[in-house]
């Protein structure tokens, strides 16, 4: 069966709930909330995205380039619904 087409857009604060909401199962009830703080949502998103489909989070990426390294990026958190 093909996979539902996908927006993929940046991430928003108002975001955060939902993907909060669905970590943890999809780390097969591991506590990963904790890893993923609300100011990644705020502050970080012209760097961090969001994939949704039908009005629900399928995916997401959190990163930020490295204040370092100029050609090198960060990449915190990459979750993917594994249905």
């Amino acid at each position: 069966m093909p996979a539902p087409p996908y927006n993929i857009r940046h991430a928003e604060p108002d975001d955060h709930r939902q993907v909060i909401g669905v970590i943890n199962d999809w780390w097969g009830g591991r506590r990963m909330a904790d890893m993923l703080p609300k100011q990644f949502f705020v502050h970080f998103r012209p760097t961090s995205f969001v994939a949704e489909t039908a009005g629900r989070v399928g995916g997401f990426l959190v990163g930020f380039p490295s204040q370092s390294f100029r050609e090198q990026a960060y990449v915190h958190f990459i979750g993917v619904d594994p249905a």
